[in-house]
């Protein structure tokens, strides 16, 4: 597939209920998705930068501006035969991983569309329905975040996550726990404590989590092995793990039992898989976690929790939690059991709804190859 030209194009999607974690409060989503136009085919992806740098150094426009200036020029023209060629093909520049995955993530999808296979086969996918959970952010009260809980039970969903930091921890999962003993309950720190609040952590081993996930520096695996040594739940690692070779280093210390893997964040497919494989011959269990992303990075994520190692409930869920309209169809569901069906169909199984991304785009470019 030689690789015509690239289009960027930035979108804002508002949120159908605010999102807030411990780096505040969303209402709505800036998002860059990618558009690599191949001969006779075209893919797509969808960068999971943030507005801000605060869950990770990129943010939208620093990934727009590197693929402009950097990655896109190092494709274009160039010819690949699988989404797995790229990483090689961009590695002079470093970092940058979300902006690379964007790229990577919109080969394969066009790879998938070219060989007429669906894509969660083409990954090595071996389920034919993944199982969901939810995450659910910080709330204006206690009560507004059980009556939260108590709707995507109803809904059928099989583990809540809830966000955490100081202030809004042990009193919030108190009440949880006492609302519903038996729930399959995580939470997640998105990096709110430091190591002199071990203390404070011991206090959540009482509620029964199924782990909590980054309490400490985001780029931490030293004192996470410290905490996990002195914690019966299971410390799950999100943002520390940026690749293989951190998923590894972090699982010979012991700084998690747990590993939240998101496509965007390891920088694209194939490290992804690599994670998860690392993951695997540990025999530690891997999840999906969720960026708020749109259709288009759902059904990426979807087709990869395919893989045999996602043995938790990840954070893929249902189309409207986040969305009053989707930019694919059909939107993604989950049933009253609390699984996506995978779709065997080519592609990704969904369709992208153009004039619905034409609406909401806010900034367009396409890139070329310089005469």
């Amino acid at each position: 597939m030689k690789i015509k030209a690239i289009t960027l194009r930035e979108i804002e999607m508002p949120l159908v209920h605010f999102f807030e974690t411990s780096f505040g409060r969303m209402y709505s989503r800036r998002m860059l998705l990618v558009t690599v136009h191949c001969e006779g085919v075209d893919g797509w992806g969808e960068c999971v930068a943030d507005e801000s740098p605060f869950y990770s150094s990129e943010c939208v426009d620093i990934a727009s501006l590197v693929i402009r200036q950097y990655l896109g020029p190092m494709l274009i023209g160039k010819s690949v035969e699988k989404g797995s060629d790229v990483p090689a093909l961009l590695a002079k520049v470093r970092g940058h991983r979300m902006a690379k995955g964007a790229l990577e993530n919109a080969i394969w999808d066009a790879e998938a569309k070219a060989k007429n296979v669906p894509l969660w086969k083409l990954l090595g996918g071996t389920r034919d329905k993944i199982p969901c959970g939810v995450s659910i952010g910080i709330q204006d009260s206690h009560e507004q975040l059980v009556d939260k809980i108590a709707g995507e039970l109803a809904a059928g969903y099989q583990r809540i996550k809830v966000k955490v930091k100081p202030g809004w921890d042990v009193e919030v999962l108190a009440k949880i726990r006492k609302r519903w003993p038996q729930i399959l309950l995580s939470c997640d720190a998105n990096s709110a404590y430091t190591l002199a609040d071990l203390d404070h952590l011991k206090k959540f081993e009482e509620f029964k989590l199924l782990m909590i996930e980054q309490p400490l520096w985001n780029d931490d695996f030293y004192f996470h092995a410290a905490l996990q040594k002195q914690m019966q739940t299971a410390i799950c690692l999100d943002e520390a793990i940026e690749s293989a070779r951190d998923a590894q280093a972090a699982l010979e210390l012991g700084s998690c039992r747990i590993i939240n893997i998101k496509v965007g964040r390891v920088g694209g497919f194939s490290e992804a898989i690599a994670v998860h494989n690392i993951a695997q011959k540990f025999n530690v269990p891997v999840w999906c976690g969720g960026m708020l992303e749109s259709g288009l990075g759902r059904s990426h994520n979807i087709a990869l929790s395919t893989l045999p190692n996602f043995k938790l409930p990840g954070d893929v869920s249902a189309s409207k939690r986040y969305w009053k309209e989707d930019v694919i169809e059909p939107e993604v569901t989950v049933s009253g059991d609390g699984f996506i069906a995978i779709r065997d169909v080519p592609g990704t199984g969904y369709t992208l709804r153009p004039d619905q991304i034409e609406k909401i785009t806010v900034k367009k470019e396409t890139l070329r190859q310089a005469k």
